[in-house]
């Protein structure tokens, strides 16, 4: 199983926000910020921040990814 942070990019393109102004109105590191571009796992806290501050549901920001059999 894989994770992947498509919706949260999506989420930033429709709001018009970069990369940059994302991790400083959130309050995440710039590894954390790294993290999420390389679809890596981070802790369901950083998962519930950025809902909480884009005021949006959790499948806004990840989706899970089914391994293929």
């Amino acid at each position: 199983m894989a994770v992947s942070y498509k919706p949260l990019w999506h989420q930033m393109i429709e709001r018009g926000m970069k990369k940059l102004e994302f991790r400083d109105y959130v309050g995440i590191s710039s590894s954390t910020l790294a993290k999420l571009g390389k679809d890596d796992y981070v802790s369901l806290e950083v998962i519930e921040k950025i809902c909480l501050k884009l005021n949006c549901k959790i499948e806004d920001v990840v989706q899970i990814i089914p391994d293929k059999e």
